[in-house]
């Protein structure tokens, strides 16, 4: 939730820390410790937000993918499926359900790399349904559907049409794949100038499913004028 220079992040080989906040694996349990203040910079009475998040990996994957042909974007889905406890303090609540762990890591920006891309997730029956797709900054496009079974391995599977999606407030263009080419927003939780994250209904691999979704634009990010924005949604405590 807060930007931070060097000196407040630490990093080994099974743990980061980053300010306050840290998270660590704890044999089989990846443990995420929270302690933030509320996101809204300029608030002097800023709230803070303080719990832990249990994460444990169901079915682990050890292939990660190239995003690129080069390989300067590498994407990785640790745990296909997971289960997850959250147990917040500040504010007061808790509740436990289903879970995915992934994760990107390149050598170079990722504005640099891509220009935007979609990405959905969700469970269905004993597999999971993992989409990506996107436009790289040479003008490729990329994308794919991946069927993780029930011992954690991926497979390539055909790709399914493409599923348009309303665009949000802000005019965010986002899409997903799914049978028939049909998916509706149940619900948007994240709606930003390059951002969206949301849950849908659809259907993949022939069978309902409620999906978690993000579309990210990288040309919008870069603009000057969302770069001005930003520090009034992330506070920079160090640069």
């Amino acid at each position: 939730m807060t930007e931070r220079g060097n000196a407040d992040t630490l990093q080994e080989r099974d743990a980061l820390q980053i300010g306050p906040s840290a998270m660590r694996w704890d044999k089989d349990r990846l443990i995420i410790d929270i302690e933030e203040r509320d996101i809204r910079l300029g608030i002097p009475w800023r709230r803070r937000v303080k719990g832990k998040i249990i994460l444990t990996p169901e079915v682990l994957n050890s292939r990660a993918f190239k995003l690129d042909p080069a390989g300067r974007h590498m994407w990785h889905t640790i745990a296909p499926r997971a289960r997850i406890e959250v147990k917040m303090e500040r504010p007061n609540v808790s509740w436990s359900g289903s879970a995915y762990l992934d994760g990107n890591h390149g050598s170079e920006p990722i504005e640099d790399g891509f220009r935007d891309w979609h990405w959905s997730r969700a469970h269905a029956g004993k597999d999971v349904a993992v989409i990506y797709e996107g436009n790289r900054r040479d003008g490729s496009h990329f994308a794919s559907v991946l069927r993780f079974d029930h011992t954690g391995t991926p497979h390539e599977e055909k790709l399914p049409l493409v599923a348009p999606l309303p665009p949000t407030l802000w005019a965010m263009k986002r899409q997903t794949r799914a049978d028939r080419g049909h998916a509706t927003v149940r619900k948007t939780w994240e709606d930003s100038p390059f951002y969206a994250r949301s849950a849908l209904s659809m259907r993949i691999f022939g069978k309902p499913v409620v999906a978690v979704q993000e579309s990210i634009s990288m040309d919008r990010l870069i603009n000057p004028v969302v770069q001005f924005m930003l520090p009034y949604k992330m506070p920079r405590e160090a640069v």
